[in-house]
């Protein structure tokens, strides 16, 4: 019965704990609003930095983004109209947000606070319009 026991409880300790190494949806979404948010916080001298960070967010919800055109092709009838229209939202507010991020990258030392805070509000209003879809997209 010890070795039973013994058995038993180590084949207990040997399972991961549910959710102690799992990424959600929610930490990255999360994690990056924590990231758009810190941008604000770059001062000019750091603008290299700020404007790197920036390009990295960027580039990983254009990943998403392309993730989401591959599901929404698969849609049908209403379903695929309703993910059409959010996709041409979300290109627009894409390119938007590649505008803003250019004016933070050429911004000169006066015009720094006004570039980071719009491409931060571009890149929030883009990362809202893609959950949007995205949450469409699971129904």
């Amino acid at each position: 019965m010890p070795k039973l026991l013994a058995i038993a409880l180590s084949i207990v300790l040997a399972l991961p704990v549910a959710g102690s190494a799992q990424t959600t949806g929610k930490d990255v979404k999360q994690k990056a609003g924590e990231t758009a948010d810190a941008i604000r916080d770059y001062t000019v001298e750091r603008k290299d930095q700020a404007v790197a960070q920036a390009r990295k967010l960027s580039a990983d919800l254009d990943r998403q983004i392309k993730q989401l055109e591959g599901k929404s092709s698969k849609a049908t009838g209403e379903a695929k109209t309703t993910a059409q229209k959010q996709l041409d939202e979300l290109k627009d507010k894409r390119e938007q947000t590649r505008k803003k991020l250019a004016e933070m990258k050429d911004a000169s030392a006066a015009s720094w606070d006004a570039a980071k805070t719009g491409f931060v509000d571009a890149y929030r209003d883009l990362r809202q319009a893609y959950d949007k879809a995205a949450a469409e997209l699971r129904k």
